[in-house]
């Protein structure tokens, strides 16, 4: 291998740095998706104070062949259970340099059908650089009268030997551990190298895990100056991408993102740009079409064309044809069939609700706790097996698709959502057949989708990337219905669809806002529409059977939550049974804080129960309820799983034969084995986050909030936080900060996905209007379920051109009278304002 390969990373001079060059016995570990191994070296040379004749070696490598010898850089660890172990940062092949050394090396096995004297003959022709020379330029070979088969062997060994090699060892050199380097390679294979080389910002773009900071180290290793075009480009996309994902919104104006790229950029140097440079890079990345400009909003393309491709897709859907349109009369005899099926008799907001779903292309359905949106899932699903003529034993199906598709953002959801239908419901991910953590943005990730019918739960929490994915799978034809609850928080990623749905009044929908309840009732439920309602009850300090409020400090909290979970285990709850939700991570009663606690009281360690893993701070112990913490669509585990921990093994465990620690944890869909570079996804689960929590209830939850928290506290923040609660809330802390929460609305995010629905969709739907109610001892066989405003007011005519003759909202009949101008507010609108990047 050509050694000024490796002086563009790190120097390997031997005095420089601690090494070790040995044979390969045996390779203990190799991650399947990453270049991570564990390799045992029988050791022929070090400058380390080493008297083993073997050695333990970890890190990124290539195709590490067995017995093969090899040079490694790097330092001397020590293991908390493993003992001495060699961490390499970087290594090379120890290919031989003497002519004797290079023919023992070309006539040994890694070469078949060269023997000695045709390896003589080469290293005679080409010297003690016949590597090199071979791999630079094959045609060397050709003077030598070799057959076709050697030559072969010998060029295709070598680059087999060095070529991923020598990519992963610069990588290395970078600073890349072993999964980000996989990535880096699957992204670029061969071209791996230049194209960092030419510009390391690509990575930032096309990498997940790569920041700028990273990238513009590279950068700067390589000589690119702080004032670089292609380094202000990439501080612009870093900075739009952040604010979109740190806020949510899908554009941004020019004063957050100039303000925002200059911190970026003076940060990682500490040297000044010009905002004039920003400025001039912006129109740049404008032209390059990375960056869209409209009016005074600035968009990555990417999300632009997002918004405006949900637009057209829920166009497309809304006036496709159906052939199984059902009159009134037969949907209203089959409904009464199904409501004795069922044992319930659906009150007249229910009626209107399954009918206007079963004769939707299109419908939305939202409502808060307790309001019947189950049991509007339930008859709309049992209705339409009903007009249909249809079963749902799902085992009849074998050779055909269901035809009626159910699926929720979370494991969980779709979890509850199987256990209300009793029909099988999966992950949107897994009904899409979505396999990598960055698909949601591959426009031909997503499988397409075949059925009759698709509900789509818990819509508050998908963003997007993901919502476009999902309609992009959608035929012409399938009908759709997508239920959530308006008020909760929105989605982790940009956006806010399900919000912006039902506020652009272009999609048939009704919000249900009846408070169905027994007798015996919840307090927890009118506690959650008080909340949204913008108040506090006047009862909220009142202890109830199902919820109290207990007045503490910051500082107290931690006592006061380990008092609680003590009493609350001595009368039977289980870890599964209780969730403490915290808004934050840090501080006294932050998420990492509480965990600790919790866990030593809900899983000690003990003599008889001490096996267990420390990571990163955190200890891991067989029985710890732990949160996924991203994505993971291969192993069908979701941002915001809960799972429990069922095994550990370690690397020198009996048995163990991948000779790594490992942690097995069953979730509620299924059981997954995550070797210990996975374990950053991972996390304790006793406290989450609110925003972890979404898509998930619990029989108890304790809810602590202190004006520590201010900058969290917001309305749709404790909305949620409550709504988690099915039996038991347990609300601690400082009564101002729930009062705090209550009266701060949630500022909507900046999206346009309304105004591209309004644009895209010419037709409007009247909303639905009726007075709240709440329904105090409804018999148990009855539903509920009403319907009000949704989303923003109606366009109102008063700025017209004919204003003076007709005001107020904009109606059909106003604009059969001919009295509204048909134009109103399209001034400025081209046919080239409805043409946006399609895919």
């Amino acid at each position: 291998m050509a050694t000024d390969s490796i002086s563009l990373f790190e120097s390997t001079d031997e005095t420089s740095q601690p090494y070790v060059v040995g044979k390969v016995a045996t390779t203990f570990f190799e991650s399947p998706d990453s270049f991570y191994k564990v390799l045992l070296v029988s050791v022929t040379e070090t400058n380390l104070e080493w008297q083993e004749p073997e050695i333990v070696v970890t890190g990124s490598f290539a195709d590490i062949a067995d017995e093969a010898a090899y040079r490694f850089f790097g330092r001397l660890v020590e293991h908390p259970k493993y003992g001495q172990q060699f961490q390499a940062t970087n290594y090379q092949n120890e290919t031989p340099t003497s002519k004797s050394g290079l023919i023992s090396y070309l006539s040994s096995d890694e070469f078949p059908g060269i023997g000695q004297k045709t390896a003589e003959r080469v290293v005679e022709a080409l010297g003690t650089t016949t590597i090199d020379k071979i791999n630079a330029n094959p045609a060397v070979l050709n003077p030598l009268g070799l057959s076709a088969k050697v030559k072969d062997t010998l060029v295709t060994t070598l680059a087999a030997n060095n070529g991923v090699e020598q990519i992963i060892i610069g990588l290395n050199g970078y600073g890349f551990g072993s999964q980000l380097a996989s990535a880096i390679f699957e992204k670029y294979k061969e071209k791996t190298l230049s194209v960092i080389q030419e510009n390391p910002y690509q990575l930032v773009e096309d990498i997940s895990g790569v920041s700028f900071k990273r990238a513009d180290q590279i950068a700067a290793q390589l000589g690119i100056e702080f004032d670089s075009p292609k380094r202000i480009q990439a501080g612009i996309l870093q900075a739009l991408n952040e604010l979109a994902m740190a806020e949510g919104n899908t554009y941004t104006t020019a004063r957050p993102l100039l303000t925002r790229t200059i911190s970026l950029l003076q940060e990682s140097r500490q040297q000044e740009v010009a905002p004039q440079l920003i400025a001039d890079e912006l129109l740049e990345l404008g032209r390059q079409q990375k960056v869209v400009g409209e009016d005074d909003r600035i968009f990555l393309k990417s999300l632009f064309d997002t918004e405006w491709q949900i637009a057209e897709h829920l166009n497309r859907l809304l006036h496709a044809d159906f052939t199984d349109d059902f009159n009134d009369e037969a949907i209203q005899k089959q409904l009464r069939v199904v409501e004795k099926h069922q044992g319930i008799t659906y009150d007249d907001s229910q009626n209107d609700a399954i009918k206007a779903a079963i004769q939707s292309p299109l419908f939305l359905l939202t409502g808060g706790p307790g309001t019947g949106k189950t049991t509007i899932i339930n008859g709309i699903v049992n209705l339409y097996a009903r007009l249909h003529e249809i079963s749902l034993d799902i085992n009849q199906y074998k050779d055909k698709p269901f035809p009626i598709l159910l699926a929720a953002p979370t494991g969980r959801a779709a979890k509850r959502m199987s256990e209300t239908t009793g029909l099988p419901a999966s992950t949107i991910h897994r009904l899409l057949g979505l396999t990598g953590r960055e698909s949601t943005t591959d426009v031909n990730a997503a499988k397409d989708l075949e059925g009759a019918i698709l509900i789509i739960d818990e819509m508050s929490m998908v963003d997007v990337y993901l919502f476009k994915t999902l309609l992009r799978a959608i035929p012409d034809g399938m009908r759709v219905i997508l239920v959530g609850d308006k008020d909760q928080l929105p989605s982790v990623g940009p956006g806010q669809v399900f919000f912006d749905l039902l506020a652009s009044h272009r999609v048939p929908a009704i919000e249900l806002d009846t408070i169905y309840r027994q007798s015996g009732a919840s307090s927890i439920i009118p506690l959650a529409h008080e909340i949204k309602n913008g108040r506090l009850p006047a009862d909220f300090e009142k202890n109830q059977t199902d919820r109290s409020f207990i007045a503490c400090q910051a500082y107290q909290m931690p006592s006061v939550v380990e008092q609680i979970i003590s009493r609350a285990m001595a009368k039977g709850f289980t870890a599964d049974d209780i969730q403490v939700l915290a808004p934050m991570y840090r501080g006294p009663a932050g998420v990492t804080n509480l965990n600790t606690i919790i866990q030593d009281i809900m899983n000690p360690k003990t003599e008889s129960h001490k096996k267990e893993v420390e990571f990163r701070g955190e200890t891991f112990r067989i029985g710890d309820k732990v949160l996924h913490l991203v994505n993971s669509p291969e192993n069908n585990v979701f941002n915001g799983d809960i799972g429990r921990i069922t095994g550990i093994a370690y690397a020198k465990d009996k048995g163990n034969t991948d000779r790594a620690d490992k942690l097995t944890i069953a979730f509620d869909q299924n059981e997954v084995t995550y070797g210990r570079n996975d374990w950053s996804r991972l996390t304790l689960a006793y406290c989450t986050t609110i925003h972890k929590a979404q898509g998930s209830q619990f029989k108890m939850v304790i809810l602590p909030m202190v004006m520590q928290y201010a900058r969290m506290l917001q309305r749709n923040l404790l909305y949620t936080a409550v709504t988690r609660a099915k039996k038991t809330l347990i609300m601690l802390g400082d009564s101002q900060a729930f009062q705090r929460s209550v009266e701060n609305e949630s500022v909507n995010r900046l999206t346009v996905l309304k105004e591209r629905m309004t644009k895209t969709i010419s037709e409007s739907v009247e909303p639905v209007t009726t007075a709240d109610q709440v329904s105090k001892e409804a018999p148990a066989n009855v539903g509920s379920g009403a319907t009000e405003p949704v989303g923003t007011e109606p366009l109102s005519v008063e700025n017209s051109p004919e204003s003076s003759q007709a005001t107020g909202p904009l109606t059909p009949t106003l604009l059969a009278s001919g009295k509204i101008d048909p134009m109103i507010g399209m001034q400025g609108i081209t046919p080239k304002s409805f043409m946006p990047s399609r895919e």
